[in-house]
């Protein structure tokens, strides 16, 4: 019996940690300094929780004790901290943080260590960039990528129409990461929130798609000429969120009341927790596309991956949850059985290039609810 290390019981973490916990041969730790957040999890057979920081090294060591390896679901600002901690202690891991830093700057550390690493194995980034990757390799000559993805409510309330179904706080960073993409095989840094553009999705209508940062190393891994990733909102999301910005109420730099000071941002994200706290009776859905063009023997081709998934209104797991856990836990048990390369970091879009690999991958996802379509876009095909 493998023991997996959990960090974090928000409403990702939680609900991978009792995936893990309901899968064969596999036990769930789960830490977090949130009681409230781990008591929503006992119970479960195979899933014990324990109240603790995981940044607080002596903490860690006691966690870490007979542990086979960890997943790290720590909201982003914590993400990069706590993996180290990881590594240092040759720990191997899945991260699904999102951070802020570049994993790959703990590559040396995790091969001294003897440990494989797996990062950014969520859904964007995750299996959005696999899928990329997965589908250039099918092409002669890949030109183009355009990842396409959002989590939305079915029900539309003023003024966000969102839910988080994660943490505020990382939702908050991607409206104010600068985003990267490629265009013209030059790398262009925009402001988030920026080049929203009408996007009609079958089933759903026109959606607003708009820039965040969730390329990440897929710019380096996939050097196509244009690679772009687009948040999918309800129209008039992105101006809402502009407003908010605008302000400063996503300002990192504390003011002071009076009362002495407070940071904006923490203030946003506590408040907007409330605000955009997904209910056990809110239906939600998530949507994904990725389009990759090119050449195959002259001939323009464009191939498709999709993804739509709603709640799971039985067992009442989010379908953000779901799509964003799935991909960790297929990656975590190739990583078990050592049947990832490494040691060192690997970021989870090379396992999309690894077709034998990949192609069990989503077969498992699917097994697990998280069905990919895959298709070509006849209507572009040339000659």
């Amino acid at each position: 019996m493998a023991l997996v290390l959990v960090l974090g019981a928000g409403l990702v973490g939680g609900s991978l940690a009792r995936r893990i916990a309901g899968s064969n041969g596999l036990e769930a730790l789960v830490c977090d300094r949130d009681a409230a957040a781990l008591a929503r999890l006992e119970g479960g057979a195979g899933l014990a929780t324990r109240v603790a920081d995981a940044l607080d090294p002596a903490s860690m060591d006691d966690l870490v004790t007979g542990v086979d390896a960890a997943v790290n679901a720590l909201p982003g600002f914590l993400g990069h901290r706590a993996l180290a901690e990881l590594v240092a202690r040759g720990v191997p891991a899945v991260d699904i943080s999102f951070m802020p830093e570049d994993p790959r700057g703990l590559d040396e550390a995790a091969r001294k260590a003897g440990v494989t690493v797996v990062t950014d194995c969520g859904l964007m980034p995750g299996l959005g960039g696999m899928l990329a990757m997965h589908l250039a390799r099918h092409l002669d000559r890949p030109r183009s990528a355009r990842i396409l993805v959002g989590g939305l409510p079915v029900e539309r309330r003023l003024p966000f129409e969102y839910k988080a179904p994660f943490s505020p706080a990382d939702v908050i960073e991607e409206y104010v990461r600068p985003a990267r993409l490629r265009r013209a095989g030059r790398l262009v840094t925009l402001p988030a929130l920026s080049e929203i553009e009408s996007i009609d999705v079958p089933g759903l209508g026109t959606l607003e798609a708009f820039v965040p940062d969730g390329l990440r190393t897929l710019l380096d891994t996939l050097p196509l000429d244009d690679l772009c990733e687009k948040t999918l909102r309800y129209p008039g999301h992105a101006r809402a969120i502009d407003v908010l910005r605008s302000i400063g109420l996503f300002d990192e730099r504390p003011v002071d009341l009076g009362s002495g000071p407070i940071v904006p941002r923490e203030l946003a994200a506590r408040l907007l927790r409330d605000a955009w706290r997904l209910r056990p009776e809110d239906d939600e859905l998530t949507v994904m596309r990725v389009e990759v063009e090119g050449e195959t023997r002259g001939r323009s081709r464009r191939l498709v991956a999709s993804l739509h998934e709603r709640r799971d209104r039985k067992g009442g797991e989010s379908s953000m949850a779901r799509t964003t856990g799935v991909p960790a836990l297929v990656a975590l048990r190739r990583l078990l059985a050592g049947r990832l390369p490494g040691p060192g970091v690997i970021p989870s879009e090379q396992l999309g290039a690894d077709g034998a690999l990949f192609a069990g991958m989503l077969e498992e996802m699917a097994s697990e609810g998280v069905r990919v379509a895959l298709t070509e876009d006849a209507a572009d095909q040339a000659g």
